[in-house]
């Protein structure tokens, strides 16, 4: 079974479930006999030794059950508020993802039981700190696999409950630990998997809105549409901005605001009728950057995007503990195949990525605020009273400080390593922890990409030219203006903007 992004939104927000197929079962059934007949004789890490520094101490026979209990119970040591439901549910997917390769010697009864708790929707308590990516998400899984041993406490149908409680409810049975259940459910990079795939849903859908946008900032300004034309993008050669500027045209299909250079400026007449005779043209002969270069911009951010997605996918059908357990080589095989390097650099991109994004919106914004600027809108899209109204002004202030904080946390967190555990992991991905800076930043976007369609929605009524949009754009604005009327008298906004970013985050 492949697990891939799709799936995993069709889980979180759809009606999706994990089914596994016969081959995967008899996969794991088949690495787990193997890895009971191997480990016999052999010394194995995790299985009868201890684990990081302490691996050059052999447990005892007797106490190779407790040493899987025992990594469980004494790593749970996270701190901070519960990650959100998603991003759990979303890590235990991965975690299966990364069972079902049929390389950690796992018992069948934790495929099934870890399934269990993600399609009747048992979501462990995982706190947001702890995890320094390596070996991987060891705190937070530590959590999850507290609850599937019956202990901790999870969050069900609203509430936060014992888990064993919810266990007896649905008619589940704790785990029970038969070789390296405990490692195995410990080991690996599942967490931050888990909340990069849905920051990747996010990012994708906040680069579709920025790009929706872009066409609905044109028109609004009345721009020439030779800024997303075929010839001039595809000269570039980027995928990222060709597919954006493609979209985009595609998106202002039926606009009746966007203009064409050659019937204004490469035609004599109309040169005349636009001031040409004075020296000064009434149109700009070209916007500004932030509506003139969006496929420039967008295009980089959906590139990042579109490679963010494949390294994802990846992780989340990757045996990402240790050791290795390989049935096909009659061997087990130890390395670090738990480090988080891949998914904290690629989160550290989309941040980053992410941060430009809100950029652009907070100066398509600006542009809508500044009449000297636009030269057609009034002040903020004050539609009262100057001086005694005030239109959208402080709604800037929210974008502009939003943006800001984005700002100060672009700073990749993939170069930041503090050595730990005796200096046995001496260089760590922190990669959960840029997984949730990803996280903050996306949300950030959202904010300021509310306020941008707040403000293009009174732009157009500024301008009265509803029915001169896009079918695409038309369509935005009916969705915002359904939300929140006309801005003429002052009245609070900060009930509406939850409102908008709400719609805009519906995939």
């Amino acid at each position: 079974m492949k697990i891939d992004i799709d799936l995993v939104q069709s889980v979180l927000y759809g009606d999706g479930q994990l089914v596994w197929d016969a081959a995967t079962e008899k996969g794991v059934a088949d690495c787990y006999a193997f890895l009971e007949r191997f480990a016999s004789d052999k010394v194995i890490y995790g299985i009868n030794t201890g684990f990081g520094p302490m691996a050059q101490w052999r447990v005892a026979d007797e106490h190779l059950r407790e040493l899987q209990y025992n990594i469980i119970r004494s790593h749970a040591t996270g701190a901070g508020e519960p990650l959100e439901d998603r991003f759990v549910r979303a890590g235990m997917i991965a975690r299966v993802g990364s069972f079902a390769q049929c390389k950690s010697g796992i018992h069948p009864e934790l495929l099934h039981l870890l399934t269990r708790f993600i399609n009747l929707g048992i979501c462990p308590f995982i706190p947001k700190h702890g995890s320094v990516g390596a070996s991987g998400d060891l705190v937070q899984l530590a959590h999850m696999a507290l609850c599937l041993i019956g202990e901790g406490k999870v969050h069900y149908k609203g509430a936060w409950r014992p888990t064993k409680e919810v266990m007896d409810e649905c008619g589940l049975q704790p785990l029970s630990i038969h070789i390296r259940e405990g490692l195995s459910c410990t080991n690996g990079t599942s967490i931050m998997t888990g909340i990069s795939a849905v920051n990747q849903l996010d990012a994708e859908q906040l680069l579709h809105h920025a790009t929706l946008a872009a066409v609905w900032m044109n028109e609004i300004a009345g721009s020439y549409d030779d800024l997303m034309a075929a010839p001039l993008n595809e000269c570039r050669r980027h995928e990222g901005q060709i597919g954006i500027a493609a979209q985009m045209r595609r998106l202002s299909e039926g606009s009746q605001r966007l203009q064409k250079r050659e019937n204004v400026l490469y035609n004599g007449e109309q040169l005349k009728a636009n001031g040409e005779n004075d020296g000064v043209f009434k149109d700009k002969v070209q916007a500004y950057y932030s509506l003139r270069c969006a496929p420039q911009i967008l295009g980089p951010i959906a590139d990042t995007l579109a490679y963010s997605r494949r390294v994802i996918e990846n992780e989340l059908n990757a045996a990402s503990d240790n050791p290795i357990v390989d049935p096909v080589t009659q061997n087990v095989y130890h390395g670090g195949n738990f480090h988080g390097d891949y998914i904290s650099l690629e989160a550290d991109k989309m941040k980053i990525a992410t941060v430009r994004l809100a950029m652009v919106s907070e100066r398509q914004l600006n542009y809508l605020c500044h009449d000297r600027i636009n030269g057609i809108l009034p002040p903020f899209l004050n539609l009262g009273t100057l001086g005694l109204n005030y239109g959208i002004q402080a709604c800037q202030f929210t974008a502009t400080s939003t943006t800001a904080e984005c700002q100060t946390l672009a700073m990749p967190n993939y170069v930041h390593s503090i050595p730990n555990n005796n200096d046995n992991q001496d260089i760590v991905s922190m990669g959960t922890n840029s997984a949730e800076l990803c996280a903050q930043v996306i949300e950030n976007a959202y904010q300021v990409m509310s306020v941008l369609y707040l403000a293009m929605a009174q732009a157009v009524d500024c301008l009265d030219i509803k029915d001169q949009l896009a079918p695409a754009t038309r369509a935005a604005y009916d969705a915002v203006r359904a939300i929140t009327p006309t801005i003429i008298e002052d009245r609070t906004y900060y009930e509406d903007l939850a409102k908008i970013e709400q719609e805009l985050r519906k995939l």
